[in-house]
């Protein structure tokens, strides 16, 4: 009987122990996890003195890379629904490429995003001619818009993820743009599997403002082939048609009974080819989405599905619109570890006011004035999803 009792008591200490080991041991623990949120700096090509890339890791082990020529977003590592880790943005390994780049891979895009009618608007009675580098309209801020410029970095604390801040200040008559503009863009990945983007921008004089993200996806994987069997849905119900040029009519046209419903899941490539004139003016989808809200508050935008990976990709934002583009301009891009990008190997969801939005005033107004401040949220989420369960 005593060594029965004995072994009972030596069991009670072992567990006490055990137990007062593991309470002890919770802080130690929890700093850990919080340590797996990090940001590494490298060099990244020899372009120019102060370009690097930022690599971005997050607690459950996705990255993204991101460069401060261009802002652009390098890569972002995602799991498929096996584990398996794979790059799904395109890109190049070079800082030069960015440099030489006309697709706009990954970068920030601005003072303008998308197009501007023969490169001209009005402010107060002023009119301003913008360079027509995308004959006869103006794309994307112009020859050497927001992608084109070495941002300045700083590394920022924030509780939710590990984050990088970019600054940039567009002088006056930049572009032609009027206003000294100054712009910060935070790149946060969450430990959520977010990529937040942050921006904000104020002006000493009234002018225009639109900033994106270009990031072009492939959840198979950069470089993999066809986005086409990739499932979308968009929270909108209308859309903005364009003309020959890629400028919006100014109609807001239902997508019911168009191509352009992707109001429930539905395959991209599915009606891409439809004798549409809609997809002949944008050579397949290259149009702005009206999303269904109200006001600017961050609200669903966007899901991309692909089928093979169950990889997930889920769009919020608070901007009124959202450019759905399936690269159908890709023409033989060689791009990061040797791949070659052809068309309708990715596709971009754009955040945005409207294309034009400066000579539309039915559209919502993209005006900065120097009493106020630009703000504007998008989130990628990223997320997979078990085989068989469908769209």
């Amino acid at each position: 009987m005593r060594k029965g009792r004995d072994s009972k008591c030596l069991g009670s200490i072992i567990f006490v122990l055990v137990f007062c080991f593991a309470i002890s041991a919770l802080p130690f623990a929890s700093a850990i996890q919080r340590q797996k949120a990090k940001i590494e700096k490298h060099e990244f090509g020899e372009l120019a003195d102060g370009i690097a890339l930022y690599t971005l890791t997050n607690r459950n082990g996705l990255e993204v890379q991101i460069s401060n020529y261009g802002g652009a977003v390098v890569s972002v590592k995602t799991p498929d629904r096996a584990g398996r880790m794979a790059d799904i943005v395109l890109g190049y390994d070079q800082p030069q490429s960015y440099a030489d780049d006309t697709v706009f891979f990954g970068v920030l895009v601005g003072r303008y995003a998308n197009r501007i009618a023969k490169g001209k608007f009005s402010l107060k009675g002023v009119e301003y001619q913008l360079a027509q580098n995308n004959p006869p309209n103006h794309l994307h801020g112009g020859v050497r818009g927001f992608n084109k410029v070495i941002w300045h970095p700083r590394e920022v604390s924030r509780a939710d993820g590990a984050a990088l801040e970019l600054s940039y200040v567009s002088k006056d008559g930049e572009e032609g743009y009027p206003g000294n503009l100054s712009v910060k863009v935070t790149y946060i990945l969450t430990n959520a599997n977010e990529l937040r983007i942050e921006y904000s921008a104020t002006t000493d004089k009234e002018t225009i403002v639109n900033l994106t993200n270009h990031s072009y996806f492939n959840l198979a994987g950069a470089g993999s082939g066809s986005i086409l069997q990739h499932v979308l849905r968009i929270n909108a119900s209308r859309f903005t048609p364009i003309d020959k040029t890629s400028i919006p009519t100014g109609e807001l046209k239902m997508v019911k009974g168009t191509p352009f419903d992707f109001t429930r899941p539905t395959v991209i490539g599915s009606r891409i080819d439809q004798a549409d004139e809609q997809l002949r003016f944008g050579k397949g989808y290259d149009h702005n989405f009206v999303l269904n809200k109200k006001g600017k508050e961050l609200s669903f935008a966007a899901e991309v599905y692909e089928p093979k990976s169950g990889r997930v990709l889920e769009m919020w934002t608070t901007e009124p619109g959202v450019q759905l583009y399936t690269g159908n301009f890709l023409d033989n891009v060689h791009g990061k570890a040797g791949k070659v990008y052809n068309k309708r190997d990715a596709f971009c969801l754009e955040a945005q006011h409207f294309p034009d939005s400066p000579n539309k005033p039915s559209f919502p107004s993209p005006v900065l004035e120097p009493n106020q401040r630009y703000m504007q949220t998008t989130v990628y989420k990223f997320t997979v999803r078990g085989a068989g369960r469908g769209r």
